[in-house]
């Protein structure tokens, strides 16, 4: 019946396909007899046996070429894998011939026959598949006008895998392929060869007439694509990209989908290898309750969740939109019954309680703060209450209601602190490490600095401004910020916190710090314009709170490398749970109170190192606020 059901659904052309090869097996074996028969036609005695023998090997070679998945290819793509099945079919059919001849005695089969027969049907099967490629391939390709010629850098996997796509997508016409390998000079990809090395992209853009140069390498080194956007760019060309693998693993992208050049590829990193399988232990079958679910980060630290299949996952948000945006996202990953999203606000501990009473969440990843410096600078008491009284909400239930693991979100803000956000993300985290001491539940922190993309941050901010024709706006000429992508960052948290066992701060490995002012200069050449000629870059001063540049670990946190190199863990400093006590109920009171200047003083006391005006920052404009950095 299940034969059946395939062959009534089977294509037409795969039907003609079948047809063809049918047709070729008695074809095939008549040639068989005619060789023997020294080419003579009208010479019964040399076919003795044909008419017996034909219908044996068509049952039996037609089963061999249906069991060994000759119609799961197509003609138009015929390649190796399709001559290997050929072969692998035709030498099975052969082998089941010759051991129903031997078993039914029938001596009348010559040998040679036996020996020919595979090998005229060989050639039956394989010729008309390469002669119907060969046409479709250079006869269809070459006349269509209307395709852009696409040169193909990188000659691996996805090199190989994005040719084959490009020839079965009549909007490109693959005209070459570059790769710095030199044992794959000269050699083919799908009938297209490679030409030489990425050193040869300047004359070949001109001699091959390419419109557009596709980079085949998902974790290109940075300065490569650089190189290539800049060379496009000059003469201008298209130019496009395969997804990063954070991209393909967070589920923003397939593998082989083209996407164009970001100012992320320009700031490249090396490829962080990731642990799938211990990612997976950690949270398959677990219930997960991410707050500051619709946020940059919370909203990709809740895609990612999903795709590890948890039991549970439960996404708390205090903004409407963006816990609707994270819900869009989060259903085609996970069935209606196996995520929960909530309105709620890590301040209001008693609706906190009411959802963790109701699914007691075995994992807490705790991403809601205030993050954007110069809002919060001027809003102190909403920034503590948020970020440190609202992170001691969410972890009192944690313990409360047994969960096994509760991370912190926290920022290289957090060290030596010049504002109050980062000031509050540090209390947070000592609040957290004093936590610890407590059996049962694992407390860890993962610190970290910039994200490109989230929402505040320069990329969205100088892309606005670029858009809007300029001027792009800059703090300071010598400003440096830390940088990672959302889903890079994501990654790596939940790597820290799959090996995390409790009372750890996890450094993440940020690289390089990247000036703001060289971001900004990027970017309008991104957009194919050239800074200060075309688009200004003005400098605006720092804001309030604001510093040159950021550190990842305090003088006395000593690094310690972990077993996942782009992860450190900081040994941090003692904490005394009772003094802290004290200074939390300061703090809660000042707040109660809406005394920003006892804010400020309560929060120093927690953090010494916080150096800042006890009196609230003055007025600055909205404007200048919302386009700032970020930083």
């Amino acid at each position: 019946m299940v034969i059946l059901h395939k062959l009534r659904d089977f294509p037409l052309k795969r039907w003609a396909a079948l047809v063809h090869d049918l047709l070729w097996i008695p074809a095939a074996l008549f040639m068989g007899y005619w060789t023997h028969a020294n080419f003579r036609l009208m010479a019964p005695p040399d076919y003795a046996g044909y008419a017996d023998l034909l219908p044996l090997v068509v049952a039996v070679q037609g089963i061999a070429l249906w069991g060994f998945g000759l119609y799961r290819g197509i003609w138009r793509f015929a390649s190796v894998p399709d001559l290997v099945r050929i072969l692998k079919a035709v030498a099975g059919g052969t082998l089941g011939i010759a051991a129903l001849v031997f078993l039914l005695k029938m001596h009348g089969v010559p040998r040679t026959v036996m020996v020919l027969y595979p090998v005229f049907l060989t050639m039956g099967l394989t010729g008309p598949r390469l002669l119907y490629r060969w046409f479709k391939d250079h006869r269809l390709g070459l006349a269509r006008e209307d395709a852009q010629r696409a040169l193909v850098i990188g000659a691996g996997r996805s090199g190989e895998m994005l040719v084959r796509d490009l020839l079965k997508d009549h909007r490109y016409l693959p005209v070459g392929v570059l790769d710095d390998a030199p044992g794959k000079w000269g050699r083919e990809l799908h009938g297209v060869r490679i030409l030489g090395p990425v050193a040869e992209l300047e004359r070949l853009l001109d001699t091959l007439a390419v419109d557009v140069v596709l980079l085949a390498m998902p974790s290109a080194p940075a300065t490569l694509v650089r190189q290539v956007t800049h060379l496009c760019r000059q003469r201008g060309k298209a130019c496009g990209t395969l997804p990063s693998i954070y991209e393909i693993a967070g589920g923003h992208s397939r593998a082989g989908q083209l996407r164009e050049i970001r100012i992320e590829d320009l700031l490249g990193r090396e490829a962080v290898t990731l642990d799938d399988a211990s990612l997976r232990r950690f949270l398959q079958g677990r219930r997960v309750l991410i707050t500051g679910a619709g946020g940059s980060i919370g909203s990709e630290l809740c895609r990612q969740v999903a795709l590890h299949d948890p039991a549970h996952l439960v996404m708390v948000d205090h903004s409407e939109f963006n816990l609707y945006s994270v819900d869009q996202d989060i259903r085609p990953l996970l069935a209606p019954d196996r995520f929960t999203p909530l309105l709620a606000d890590v301040r209001d501990k008693a609706r906190l309680r009411r959802i963790f009473q109701r699914f007691r969440p075995q994992i807490v990843l705790h991403a809601a703060a205030y993050k954007h410096v110069p809002l919060v600078e001027q809003n102190a008491v909403e920034g503590v209450s948020s970020n440190l009284l609202g992170t001691r909400n969410t972890a009192d239930l944690a313990v409360e209601f047994g969960a096994e693991k509760f991370l912190l979100v926290s920022t290289d803000k957090a060290v030596n602190p010049t504002n109050v956000m980062g000031a509050t993300k540090r209390a947070a985290e000592i609040y957290c490490q004093a936590l610890h001491a407590h059996p049962g539940t694992a407390f860890m922190v993962t610190r970290f600095g910039n994200v490109l993309g989230s929402a505040g941050s320069v990329v969205p901010l100088f892309r606005r401004q670029i858009e809007a024709g300029g001027p792009v706006t800059v703090t300071h000429p010598q400003i440096t910020r830390f940088f990672m992508t959302i889903p890079e960052a994501v990654s790596l948290i939940l790597q820290a916190a799959a090996m995390g066992e409790g009372g750890e701060v996890f450094v993440l490995d940020m690289g390089e710090p990247v000036r703001i002012d060289d971001l900004a200069r990027q970017m309008i050449q991104l957009y194919g314009r050239e800074p200060d000629r075309d688009i200004a870059v003005e400098y605006v001063g720092l804001r309030p709170g604001e510093k040159l540049y950021e550190e990842l670990f305090h003088a006395e946190e000593d690094l310690v490398p972990t077993r996942h190199s782009k992860i450190l863990r900081a040994r941090t400093r003692a904490v005394d749970p009772a003094r802290l006590e004290t200074q939390l109920t300061r703090v809660t009171a000042a707040c109660r109170r809406q005394d920003e200047v006892e804010v400020r003083a309560a929060l120093r006391e927690i953090v010494p190192e916080f150096t800042s005006s006890d009196r609230p920052a003055g007025p600055i404009p909205l404007q200048q606020a919302l386009q700032g950095t970020g930083a």
